[in-house]
């Protein structure tokens, strides 16, 4: 926390004393809070409080109920992402495109995705991830051609790259268990402990309408945004767009993009 050494402490945590001192409030006043006093206490002192005890959302919208004070709004880190590339993902149909995170939770995608790859709106949003989809419900592998060990364990090894960053993170170690469970061939690749690097790559995909389509991802980083990424589809020569563009003709018009219609799991 950054507060100088005093030594043992007779009970694990912060004294009363450092907790004001971190929120920047009187101690006789923080001591009055923590009492329940009838003190007048705005949202923002309780926003200060909660940030020196690292809060999360939960903890934060709870304290604010006990303080007699309306939660304020949280708008998730995904939210934000996806309400900022609506249109970059728009603008790029019928390249198939998706922005993903860190952990390969879908925040949002375009039409020319959806087609290609299925819709991910129909999915609760707690399942819109790319590894469980291709490890537990298996539904990426009927849409990309061509899957093998190989395929599988580049997925995991990039994944066990991003997890170290979030050894902590009860989300991250739940998406482990689930698959872990679900899917013995995760449970095996991730006992190798390897780790890869994201990198391009040239794919096979299938589709019922169009047939075979061979298409080059590129992935570019969000910089404002550590793990979060853009990957776009493009195709490899001039029979790959054509296939692209009369996909999308012939599906008419697809559901409304996600990334205007869903908060992706934090």
């Amino acid at each position: 926390m950054g507060l100088p050494s005093v030594g043992r402490r007779r009970a694990p945590g912060l004294r009363r004393e450092e907790v004001a001192q971190l929120a920047g409030v009187g101690v006789t006043w923080y001591t009055w809070l923590e009492q329940g006093r009838p003190i007048n206490v705005s949202a923002q002192v309780i926003g200060a409080v909660a940030r020196a005890l690292r809060l999360d959302d939960d903890e934060i919208a709870h304290l604010f109920t006990l303080a007699g004070l309306p939660a304020p709004t949280v708008v998730s880190e995904d939210e934000v992402i996806a309400a900022s590339l609506s249109a970059i993902l728009d603008g790029l149909d019928p390249l198939p495109a998706y922005a993903v995170s860190a952990r390969y939770d879908l925040l949002a995608w375009n039409r020319s995705c959806a087609t290609l790859m299925g819709d991910f709106a129909r999915l609760p949003p707690h399942r819109r991830n790319m590894l469980w989809l291709l490890f537990a419900e298996r539904s990426l592998r009927e849409r990309v051609g061509g899957y093998d060990t190989e395929t599988g364990t580049q997925c995991v090894a990039r994944f066990r790259r991003n997890f170290a960053a979030h050894v902590g993170d009860p989300a991250w170690r739940a998406l482990v268990d689930e698959l872990d469970e679900r899917s013995e061939e995760f449970r095996r690749l991730w006992d190798r402990h390897d780790v890869a690097a994201n990198s391009s790559k040239i794919k096979d995909f299938r589709h019922p309408l169009v047939g075979r389509l061979r298409l080059a991802s590129t992935t570019l980083w969000l910089a404002d945004q550590p793990g979060a990424r853009l990957v776009v589809y493009n195709p490899v020569d001039s029979r790959g767009r054509d296939l692209l563009e009369r996909l999308t003709r012939r599906t008419g018009e697809p559901p409304q993009p996600s990334a205007r219609t869903f908060a992706p799991p934090g």
